[in-house]
């Protein structure tokens, strides 16, 4: 894939196929996502999308088990004798609403989910990566799947401009420029909810201040950060199996 964040529309969509498979195997190996879960991609510059089957594996995903779908949920291309992810609904609505956005990761982490479920929590930006959700991480209130247009763009009221919210009692929502942006953002959003929970062993988290983190984002490359993890991780998960060696040139 081209080493920059902001040259998605060079991607051919074989290559936005297999950085969605590579993406999603990550994500499981690191049990950010489990058996349930899905990463999508907008096709730049249209009003579709390219998101996984219903019953296909997260650890095992192919590009023939990706559905492409319009932001209405027409099917315009995918396996037969299956049918996408339920929860589509929150990918579209979110395209609907942020153009800006292109690739977004429902998920079920188990600590970020405890600061729905626990009585006074509050999810804390307590690390400094944390600065792309300094303006904030909603709790949208809805336990249940989001399986309909209207559930979806109640889902993404409760996100408004920012780049993540929280489903009670269910799991992640997470929204990025791009397909590499959203794999940092995964792991560092998990990161920061782990930092967040064994703080409190210690004692009250200090959350990072509005200073710390305009010095931090001041200094910061996210496009350079973006291709070095998305270089290791690769790296690393073909070298484990996670992803087939046929993908290295790909990704």
């Amino acid at each position: 894939m081209p080493d920059t964040l902001s040259n998605s529309e060079a991607i051919t969509v074989e290559q936005q196929k297999i950085a969605i498979c590579a993406c999603t195997r990550m994500f499981n190996d690191l049990k950010i996502l489990d058996h349930s879960g899905h990463v999508s991609i907008r096709i730049p510059g249209t009003d579709r999308f390219m998101i996984q089957g219903v019953h296909a594996s997260r650890a095992q995903l192919t590009p023939e088990e990706l559905f492409t779908l319009t932001l209405d949920g027409e099917i315009l291309d995918g396996p037969a004798g299956t049918k996408p992810v339920s929860e589509f609904h929150i990918h579209s609505e979110i395209y609907k609403a942020r153009p800006e956005i292109n690739s977004v990761l429902h998920a079920h982490p188990k600590v970020p989910i405890l600061f729905t479920i626990a009585k006074g929590a509050e999810l804390k930006i307590v690390v400094n990566h944390g600065y792309r959700w300094r303006n904030g991480v909603p709790v949208h209130p809805d336990t249940a799947h989001i399986d309909t247009p209207e559930l979806g763009a109640a889902m993404v009221d409760s996100m408004g401009d920012c780049n993540a919210v929280l489903l009670r009692a269910h799991g992640i929502v997470l929204a990025s420029e791009e397909v590499k942006s959203l794999l940092i953002d995964g792991i560092h959003f998990d990161r920061n909810a782990q930092a967040c929970l064994e703080a409190h062993r210690l004692g009250e988290p200090i959350p990072m201040s509005e200073e710390e983190l305009d010095i931090f984002e001041k200094r910061f490359s996210r496009p350079r950060h973006g291709v070095k993890l998305w270089h290791y991780y690769s790296t690393r998960a073909i070298e484990n199996s996670v992803l087939p060696e046929e993908w290295r040139d790909a990704v």
